[in-house]
């Protein structure tokens, strides 16, 4: 029996598929690999991760009226933060998925499956980016560092899931937007009811965008048999992206309320704005999705970075009328 022919490895300089043309593509390519290890050149994952934090904190400002210098250290403590730590959590998806990802031709060329990294190395990587993420944890008060600690069990799970349920994109939501529990923990000291619902919004936004994404590799996952919600739900998908939709603004509007219930009536009609321009962004979406379509998923995938900083601007612009109404 003839043995399948050897496919070398890419160099080092190859790109990725559905990587961005940005500053990691063009960084030595000594480098190159390690930073696509934690998608550095797809930076929008970093959004997804970020912006939950970033709602949670303006929230918190809003609810208490309190706005401080150490806030911005929240800001972009979140924002490092973020960078950092979805840089280790691809890196261990990398790790667990190595085999899976040389199997399907959009990841095959991810740097470990191709040779460019060794898994030695991936761990070695991982252990620095989650090192300096807790350094910048350090720097919050109590209940934000136990709640940073607890968000690393579902990193650490969220790979396995599609092995197990067809529904991971819901682990995937569950990790990515712990950030709305610490950004109000990390201004407030402790965690309170509208962080709570902004959380569960934020899974039913990342069940919508993420099922979105998973829609592009249907096929070879069906041919390697890895779960998903684009292969749970298949044609009905369009009417479950509506659900998900819904519940997302629903939800985020009901922790906008909750948040600034008894401020200026101004302050609530702007501070409402926020999950309603998410709202329309989703719907968006919604019109132009064609589950067939691979590289305009990608583009309807990547814009929900727009839709969740509209949440902040228009966040950001109620606490400036609060502070200028004193209420």
């Amino acid at each position: 029996m003839r043995s399948a022919p050897h496919t070398p490895a890419p160099p080092p300089q190859e790109r990725v598929a559905d990587s961005a043309d940005n500053w990691a593509e063009r960084a030595p390519a000594r480098w190159r690999p390690w930073l696509r290890l934690s998608r550095a050149d797809r930076p929008i994952g970093t959004w997804l991760l970020l912006l939950p934090c970033w709602w949670s904190l303006l929230l918190a400002i809003l609810h208490d009226g309190r706005l401080g210098w150490y806030d911005l250290w929240i800001a972009a403590g979140c924002a490092l933060g973020a960078f950092l730590m979805r840089g280790a959590g691809c890196t261990w998806n990398d790790i667990t998925d190595r085999d899976i990802d040389g199997r399907v031709e959009r990841t095959r060329q991810r740097p470990i499956p191709s040779g460019q990294v060794t898994v030695r190395g991936a761990l070695a990587w991982m252990a620095i980016q989650t090192g300096l993420s807790a350094l910048i944890l350090l720097t919050f008060n109590t209940g934000a560092i136990v709640l940073g600690v607890l968000a690393l069990v579902p990193v650490l799970v969220y790979p396995f899931a599609k092995r197990f349920t067809w529904w991971p994109q819901a682990f995937l939501g569950i990790a990515f937007n712990w950030g709305a529990l610490l950004g109000w923990t990390a201004h407030t000291g402790s965690l309170g009811w509208p962080a709570v619902v902004l959380y569960l919004a934020g899974i039913a936004w990342t069940l919508f965008y993420d099922t979105i994404y998973a829609h592009q590799d249907y096929e070879d996952d069906a041919l390697i048999g890895v779960k998903s919600t684009a292969r749970l739900f298949g044609d009905d998908s369009p009417r479950w992206l509506v659900r998900f939709g819904l519940i997302a603004v629903i939800l985020s509007a009901a922790a906008v309320l909750i948040a600034v219930w008894g401020a200026h009536v101004t302050v609530v009609l702007v501070a409402l704005m926020a999950p309603l321009a998410l709202g329309l962004q989703i719907a968006w979406q919604l019109r132009r999705f064609d589950p067939a379509d691979s590289p305009l998923l990608l583009r309807l995938f990547r814009s929900n970075r727009d839709g969740g900083l509209l949440f902040v601007l228009f966040s950001a612009t109620a606490i400036a009328l609060q502070l200028i109404t004193g209420g």
